[in-house]
């Protein structure tokens, strides 16, 4: 069933609850003034005769009689009976002489503890009165021919309301739904509109602010991220075959040149040597991108455990001499808790370590004294680390893309590396819920900022 539909429905039901309920209220208390009005008008007609029969000696019965036969002229059928104490009749009129009205004992006696008794007979309704000075109890009995036909009346006008509002509500809720939902189709045309090859198309979400104008800005943003992985896959596509393809071509050409006649021992070697670096770059380059591959997921794969951040950064000396005999590393630790628990963050400690590691080898890779600073510091919530070098730089407009994969500074293309290793350590640090920032000046340095929250306030 479409929506708009559900819509019409949705609105015709509760219309027709409303317009039900309404009528419903109407009619209930219509019916109850009636039989309110009716009880009134016999209950006079009963004082009445009450009335004159206590003076039927100076009246005369004939009187009493044609008195009853021109009154109460909007009912019919019209029954007076009059009782002594007894329950003789003493007084009788009705409408047609062949009719009549037997009441029991017992209703006269009930009526006599002076309640005004109101009960039905048949179509007619009646009333019974004690008149305790008299001591007479009078029965008026009638059809109230006007106020059913006026209630009948008005049954057939509410009938007519709540048809006609159901028809309106109807087709109102057909019409207001269609243009309630007009946004909704266009947003899904423009939608369809968008393919792989025009992701950079964006809806028009307008400047009102309403659920339209959300549901616009958020598909927009979906849009933006496709884009941005499609790009990232673009770039990785072409990086990745243009970093795997020159070491696999180079070892194919070495190779190639070296089968071509019969070479000394010491060429051969020179050979193998060549094809060993390339290997080793092939190796390198396909463990990134396997480290990559790695935390461009979520944690749930994750071995994650309790790690004291000081002995993260403790290795890193010694690791960075491996990589380069020139790299060194000065480590200040500062207002550090004396409970070892403000040191523990909760993660995977290797991942952790190889992105800390990422940071630490540039900085000491761009630093002219190939010096890394790191600063450690612990509040009672956050662990930071900061990371300095005293290189070059890196320029603002280029400061927003660094966290990008494959991408590469200008002025570090001449530098070997695969533009991945930033994107890593963002990934990683966002993996253990933490933030990083990068303060950097042309000429003067770089420093990165890492905050990670103390295990236990994740």
């Amino acid at each position: 069933m479409h929506v708009k539909l559900k819509i019409t429905l949705l609105f015709t039901i509760i219309v027709f609850v409303l317009l039900s309920s309404i009528c419903a209220f109407i009619y209930y208390t219509s019916s109850t003034t009636r039989s309110k009005n009716i009880k009134a008008l016999l209950t006079s007609r009963a004082l009445t005769a009450s009335h004159m029969l206590r003076q039927h000696d100076t009246l005369g019965l004939n009187l009493i009689n044609k008195t009853d036969s021109f009154s109460i002229l909007s009912v019919k059928n019209k029954i007076v009976q009059a009782y002594d104490s007894l329950n003789k009749r003493i007084y009788n009129y009705t409408d047609n002489e062949a009719d009549t009205l037997q009441i029991g004992n017992d209703a006269l006696g009930k009526s006599r503890a002076g309640n005004i008794i109101l009960f039905k007979s048949g179509a007619r309704e009646a009333v019974i009165y004690y008149d305790e000075k008299d001591r007479i109890t009078v029965l008026v009995a009638a059809y109230d021919e006007q106020g059913k036909k006026d209630l009948q009346h008005l049954t057939y006008i509410l009938w007519l309301i709540l048809i006609a509002g159901i028809l309106t509500a109807f087709a109102s809720g057909y019409f207001f739904s269609k243009i309630l939902l007009r946004p909704v189709k266009k947003i899904a045309d423009e939608v369809n509109s968008i393919t792989a090859h025009n992701l950079a198309h964006r809806l028009k979400s307008g400047n009102a602010n309403d659920e339209w104008n959300y549901l616009s800005e958020t598909l927009n943003d979906l849009l933006n991220r496709l884009q941005e992985s499609f790009e990232i896959q673009r770039r990785f596509i072409s990086v990745a075959s243009h970093e795997l393809s020159t070491p696999l071509t180079s070892i194919s050409s070495q190779l190639e040149v070296s089968l071509q006649r019969e070479r000394l021992t010491e060429e051969y070697r020179k050979v193998i040597g060549s094809v060993y670096q390339d290997v080793r770059h092939l190796s390198k380059l396909t463990q990134t991108l396997l480290e990559f591959a790695t935390v461009s997921g979520n944690a749930g794969g994750l071995e994650l455990n309790l790690i004291r951040i000081d002995e993260v950064l403790m290795r890193l000396p010694s690791e960075m001499t491996k990589m380069d005999k020139s790299y060194t590393v000065k480590l200040a630790f500062d207002h550090l808790p004396e409970d070892e628990a403000g040191l523990l963050v909760f993660g995977n400690a290797e991942l952790l370590f190889t992105a800390i590691k990422n940071i630490v080898s540039n900085a000491c890779k761009y630093s002219p004294d190939r010096l890394a600073k790191i600063k450690l510091s612990v509040t009672q919530l956050i662990i930071a680390i900061s990371v300095e070098d005293e290189g070059k730089g890196i320029p603002e407009n280029e400061l927003q893309n660094i966290f990008q994969p494959f991408y590469r500074a200008e002025d570090s293309r001449s530098t070997i590396g695969f533009g991945v290793g930033l994107p890593l350590v963002n990934r990683i640090i966002k993996l253990h819920k933490g933030q990083i920032k990068i303060s950097s000046i042309v000429g003067k340095g770089t420093t990165f900022y890492i905050q990670l929250p103390v295990a236990g306030n994740t």
